[in-house]
């Protein structure tokens, strides 16, 4: 059964440490079942995947050590943290930048499953440039900014074929990690192959902005507008395309004539707002990024939450989206409790117990399991 509540998380860590562990210890338990189940044990070796990301990503390399480190140091884990020729996976979402000469924005609908995301906003200086994004797969990204000002977010390509390449959030990570341009990100694109087929939406602090369609094994498409939802091609065959209303979303996107400054509100309601929770597609949040002011405006559940890369704060949020389910997108949601959360200190918890008391329908918060200041989070409807 889909479950109806998360926690988000925002998280600042310079460089790889006991946050990061922590978060691994929590979450690896969950990610390594599915990469078993899912055969990653008959993927590439530990070495292969080390040499494949030293081929094409070499600037990431020392930060990849680190993590393996970190995580203790398995053949799983490291195969795992390397992103190369990962098992299958899926999703939803809808993306557009707008670039009106005074201002720039890039926007997407995260739509999933509550099950299936990771809750967490990352700022960190791994190779010695500041980043923060929403984390998926432990390390990569699925949308996120830097302090150039490139923004960048995925979108599932709707085609199940695999090829040789790296999941794409690990791209992500890399792109954010070594661009300063939408024209230096498209060259990378070019070069590193992607192992599905996605759709990605750039934009820069000079008002450039594009829309990719990722090729599984390798390639691009640029396409002639900044926006993508769940399939490639005009006349592509798509997964489950009634059921993501894939098609309907684009034609509305592809409409669209708003100011920068505007586009925000179209994702915040339907037809690009997703409401069908318990059924797995439901938008998690709407992230805005502005790549002239280095910033992100979260929103979730009619809850914004702003953060700037240069004025960052960590935080928590916990979500019950089955408000959300029945008041599609209300504005006048009622605000989520929110709590700063020392996440030095994660690396203590048990999460043996904590994982017990979720398993017993005892479970609580994760701040209640950690030391934590008086609640300080900054927000605005």
């Amino acid at each position: 059964m889909t479950q109806m509540t998360m926690t988000f998380d925002a998280v600042d860590e310079a460089a790889p440490g006991p946050k990061w562990a922590a978060r691994w210890s929590r979450s690896w338990p969950a990610y390594e079942a599915w990469f078993i189940a899912r055969g990653g044990d008959a993927g590439p070796s530990r070495t292969e995947c080390r040499a494949a990301l030293h081929r094409h990503m070499p600037e990431l390399v020392p930060t990849y050590d680190r993590l393996v480190e970190l995580a203790g140091g398995s053949d799983r884990a490291a195969r795992f943290l390397s992103g190369w020729c990962p098992p299958a996976y899926l999703g939803g979402c809808s993306i557009a930048a707008v670039a009106d000469g005074s201002d720039v924005r890039l926007v997407r609908n995260y739509d999933l499953s509550p099950d299936l995301n990771e809750g967490l906003l990352l700022r960190t200086e791994w190779t010695g440039r500041a980043v923060m994004g929403m984390v998926e797969f432990l390390w990569g990204l699925s949308d996120g900014i830097n302090d150039a000002g490139l923004a960048v977010a995925l979108a599932y390509g709707g085609r199940q074929k695999v090829g040789e390449g790296f999941g794409i959030a690990t791209i992500l990570r890399y792109v954010l990690e070594t661009c300063d341009t939408v024209d230096q990100a498209l060259a990378a694109l070019r070069r590193i192959p992607s192992h599905m087929a996605y759709n990605l939406v750039l934009a820069d602090a000079d008002g450039n902005t594009a829309s990719v369609e990722v090729a599984p094994g390798g390639g691009i498409t640029v396409m002639p507008q900044p926006i993508a939802t769940n399939h490639q091609g005009a006349t592509a065959v798509a997964v489950r395309p009634d059921f993501t209303r894939t098609r309907k979303r684009h034609a509305h996107l592809a409409a669209l004539r708003v100011p920068a400054r505007k586009l925000n509100r179209h994702f915040l309601r339907k037809p690009l707002l997703q409401d069908r929770y318990r059924a797995g597609f439901g938008t998690l949040f709407t992230a805005e990024y502005d790549p002239q002011a280095r910033a992100l405006g979260l929103t979730i559940t009619g809850q914004r939450w702003d953060q700037t890369l240069a004025a960052f704060h960590e935080g928590q949020r916990h979500v019950d989206y089955s408000r959300n389910e029945r008041l599609t997108g209300a504005s006048n949601a009622q605000p989520a409790p929110c709590h700063d959360v020392d996440w030095s200190q994660a690396g203590r918890i048990d999460w043996r117990r904590v994982a017990a008391d979720y398993a017993s329908g005892r479970g609580q918060a994760i701040h209640a399991y950690l030391p934590s200041r008086q609640p300080s989070c900054r927000s605005a409807a």
